[in-house]
């Protein structure tokens, strides 16, 4: 398959490294870029040195920086990447945060995650 624009990579933001692993590699499995960082600090890190995402999976309780900072970081000094769609992961029963695409409970199914990532990337099934 052959791209004419750069690989977007999908941005996975989670602390708990098993959660990550496992997620990096359902969409690696998928021909999917996968970057990963295990807080918000590092997810913003990771950003200056990443073409832009073409989405963010993000936990919302991380140590460091949580994912309602990461969002507020994001959306108000990084204005490249105000269209980058961010889906949130989580295992609390809540609602998910304005400027979302929704939220993604924990335990993740496999084939609900790569169903997803392939709406909000933009990506054909």
């Amino acid at each position: 398959m052959a791209h004419s624009a750069p690989i977007r990579p999908v941005l996975v933001v989670e602390d708990d490294d098993d959660v990550r692993a496992a997620i990096a590699e359902i969409l690696e499995g998928e021909g999917y870029e996968v970057a990963v960082a295990a807080n918000g600090r590092e997810a913003l890190e990771e950003l200056v040195h990443l073409v832009a995402p073409c989405l963010i999976l993000l936990d919302l309780r991380m140590p460091v920086l949580d994912g309602a900072g990461f969002l507020r970081n994001l959306r108000s000094d990084w204005p490249r990447l105000k269209s980058v769609p961010v889906l949130v992961l989580t295992a609390v029963d809540t609602e998910p945060p304005p400027d979302t695409q929704g939220l993604l409970r924990k335990p993740i199914i496999p084939d609900e995650l790569v169903a997803i990532v392939d709406r909000l990337s933009g990506r054909s099934a």
